[in-house]
């Protein structure tokens, strides 16, 4: 029996063992009263969710900030009654950025622990892991914390899931054409990633300044030794390098690139360019020789949420969610992108009405999400031949710890769409009142 016959297999036993045993809860059962379909994770008064994340290992630093932010914006919500009476409870179970423990603690989530969804799991090798699994168990996969196609292209073959953030390929594209148009005689060098973050950053890239690429380099996960690569892109002769890349290889290619006197233009992807992160990790990893402040001033990325240190209220309002319901530390980027996904799941949940079952959630998410105001710059692409997340960004210089945008909120799609300027309707979103969303049931 093959690996996904014998999870089904599981699952099924799972399940009517509990459904004989309690008589509550499962498919077409228990939780919510008038609802047709699947109420796993949900009771009259709660609703369980799940996620993995990177809480120790290479990616924890940056990553396993984001359940904080997550849990944080939750609690703001269930001390106001949560949504249509139910209090959200978050369950977090650390991967390691290991696709092997990832089914391990995807398994538990689903079958042990019975969530009703899983948010916002992390990581594109990690998440791969499981996102049939998921599938095929009919559990809703909601907001995945990564920009792999494999989220949102194919609805038919992957019903259940959801991107959220913008697509790896979207911003090649549009960091591609604002190189074509500002810097056409650049000696371009790629940084990537070895897997779908690098291979989908390259080919928006390559939409637009194919002919300029003069060398590509990879690293592997897990390996810290990027001097090679860094070493060829300067044998190259590139002076701006675009890296698709995580926040400890930002900081190891910096460091790298000290070491050889290599003085490019830098352009990174956003998940890699958080300047406070990996100012501390270029710290840690030169063992204090190099000090981080500043670390990747003229930098440039991409943004598609405000971020720590913008005039905004959004962040206004993140900052007072985490000064009420916060744990240690401050605010930080990452906890902004945990609870921005966080009051994305919650309009979902409030757009399902009382009648909360998974088909319900999955299917307001298709309707309607591209209507719901949000922190998010451009609007969603949810439909039912897509589900993919953001459709566009602004392309950004880094300051400090703060940005200045180099360009307007871009917006864009797969292959040969055109890249054009957002009429701005999405940006100007405010916060609900009290923080909360305000988004009518779907009827």
């Amino acid at each position: 029996m093959n690996r996904v016959r014998l999870r089904a297999a599981v699952a099924a036993g799972t399940a009517a063992l509990v459904l004989a045993g309690c008589g509550a809860g499962g498919r077409d059962s228990g939780g919510s009263e008038g609802a047709e379909g699947d109420t796993t994770g949900i009771t009259d008064s709660t609703i369980s969710i799940g996620t993995h994340m990177p809480l120790t290992g290479v990616a924890a630093p940056g990553y396993s900030e984001i359940n904080t932010g997550m849990k944080a914006y939750f609690e703001h919500v269930n001390e106001q009654g949560g949504v249509h009476g139910r209090d959200i409870e978050l369950s977090v179970k650390d991967d390691g950025y290991n696709p092997t423990n990832t089914s391990k603690v995807i398994d538990e989530l689903v079958l042990k622990d019975e969530v009703f969804a899983i948010l916002g799991g992390l990581g594109t090798p990690t998440h791969s892991a499981v996102v049939d699994f998921l599938n095929q168990e009919e559990v809703p996969d909601l907001f995945v914390s990564s920009g792999a196609q494999l989220w949102g292209d194919d609805p038919k073959e992957r019903p259940w899931t959801f991107g959220w953030q913008p697509d790896y390929e979207i911003e090649g594209k549009i960091m591609g054409e604002w190189i074509k148009e500002n810097e056409p005689d650049a000696k371009v060098g790629l940084f990537l990633q070895g897997d779908e973050l690098g291979e989908d950053g390259e080919s928006g890239l390559r939409t637009y300044i194919d002919d300029q690429i003069v060398e590509r380099v990879e690293y592997s996960s897990g390996n810290t030794d990027v001097g090679p690569q860094i070493a060829k892109l300067k044998a190259s002769g590139a002076d701006l390098i675009v890296g698709f890349n995580t926040p400890s290889y930002t900081a190891l290619s910096q460091l790298v690139a000290q070491k050889l006197n290599y003085e490019p233009t830098w352009m990174y992807t956003n998940v890699g360019s958080d300047p406070k992160l990996a100012g501390s990790l270029l710290s840690k990893f030169s063992e204090g020789q190099v000090k981080g402040g500043g670390a990747l001033d003229g930098v440039m990325t991409t943004e598609y949420i405000p971020g720590v240190g913008e005039d905004s209220p959004w962040v206004d309002l993140w900052q007072q969610v985490w000064d009420e319901q916060g744990g240690k530390g401050e605010l930080t980027n990452y906890r902004i992108y945990g609870m921005s996904m966080a009051y994305l799941f919650v309009s979902a949940l409030e757009a399902s009405g009382e009648d909360l079952t998974r088909e319900r959630i999955v299917e307001v998410i298709e309707k309607d999400a591209q209507n719901w105001p949000g922190p998010h710059l451009a609007p969603f692409r949810y439909s039912e031949d897509s589900h993919l997340g953001i459709s566009g960004m602004r392309l950004v210089e880094i300051t400090g710890q703060k940005t200045d945008p180099l360009t307007d909120v871009l917006v864009t799609d797969l292959g040969d769409a055109e890249i054009t300027k957002d009429p701005d309707s999405a940006a100007k979103a405010e916060p609900g009142k009290n923080g909360m969303p305000e988004v009518e049931v779907l009827e």
